[in-house]
């Protein structure tokens, strides 16, 4: 159901909504999805139990996060209430990380130790040479957000299996239609 091809979890929270301002895809339209989504990133080991308020604060949040993360591609300030939802929301106390006895990781948390690796991800952005690198997908329809970690830091698309297979594909049928008129 979700897709985790950014390198971030924050980047890979911020695509649970797909084409902002066209289609608005939700992906999290139930707080049993937001459960789902924390256990197929890898933040929690198991689905957490997840309320409706939980789940309209995790979305708030969310937004928050990408205007924050807009704001720093375009070298803006953030808004003050978002970075206040943002910090305020990387202050509880992340997911317990313990080995059981078999040797596997288990990561145990709830709604707010998941956002706050969340915030946690997102601020440092802020601090750390990735933030340089924080791009947007040029798919028109495409809303996510990328560090761009190519040679040349000339990358152009979220990722090469969706967008950049669509955009090379329309390149191509538009270089065919060129030639045969």
């Amino acid at each position: 159901m979700f897709h985790f091809v950014a390198d971030r979890p924050v980047l890979d929270f911020l695509a649970t909504i797909a084409e902002r301002g066209t289609t608005d895809e939700e992906k999290l339209q139930e707080p049993a999805d937001l459960g789902a989504w924390t256990a197929e990133s890898g933040i929690t080991t198991n689905a957490i139990t997840v309320s409706h308020e939980d789940l309209a604060h995790a979305i708030a949040l969310r937004e928050a996060i990408y205007r924050m993360l807009c704001a720093l591609i375009d070298h803006t300030a953030p808004r003050r209430p978002d970075v206040g939802l943002v910090n305020a929301a990387a202050r509880q106390r992340p997911p317990v990380v313990r080995l059981t006895r078999a040797g596997a990781v288990h990561r145990d948390g709830d709604v707010d130790a998941v956002l706050a690796v969340l915030a946690s991800d997102c601020i440092e952005f802020f601090a750390t040479p990735d933030g340089d690198l924080l791009r947007r997908c040029d798919d028109p329809r495409c809303t996510r957000l990328f560090v761009d970690r190519s040679r040349g830091h000339r990358r152009r698309w979220c990722g090469m299996q969706g967008c950049g297979n669509r955009a090379k594909a329309a390149a191509y049928r538009s270089r065919r239609r060129s030639r045969t008129t």
